[in-house]
């Protein structure tokens, strides 16, 4: 297989993840989300937020930055990738560059991007 049809292959792959599955709600985690999306924030005023994606280009793929909140007492340790504001079906997610405690209510700014591999 040539550089060029692997390239494209993991650009189908991102695409069908954020197009054609719907992945566009952005979630955080206080623990590894696995591949159910488990230890999701919640309390506060904490709720999922929408991102745009870019185009993917190279096997990566950008959404625009979000800012989601985070209530006091927690911390954030993944983000994750949902197809509905509410439930829905976790797709995909990685760790934070580094975790986050909140003592006090605040917010996280995240700009997600998934890799395929």
């Amino acid at each position: 297989m040539s550089a060029y049809s692997s390239a494209t292959e993991l650009n189908l792959s991102l695409t069908a993840i954020i197009s054609t599955a719907g992945g566009k709600y952005i979630s955080l985690h206080t623990g590894s989300p696995g591949t159910t999306g488990a230890n999701e924030v919640t309390g506060g005023s904490y709720a999922r937020v929408a991102t745009a994606w870019g185009t993917p280009a190279a096997g990566s793929v950008s959404g625009a930055q979000v800012t989601i909140n985070v209530p006091g007492s927690t911390t954030i340790t993944y983000w994750g990738l949902w197809t509905l504001a509410s439930g829905g079906t976790y797709l995909d997610g990685g760790a934070l560059p580094a975790s986050q405690t909140y003592s006090t209510a605040g917010t996280y700014l995240l700009t997600p991007t998934l890799t395929a591999s």
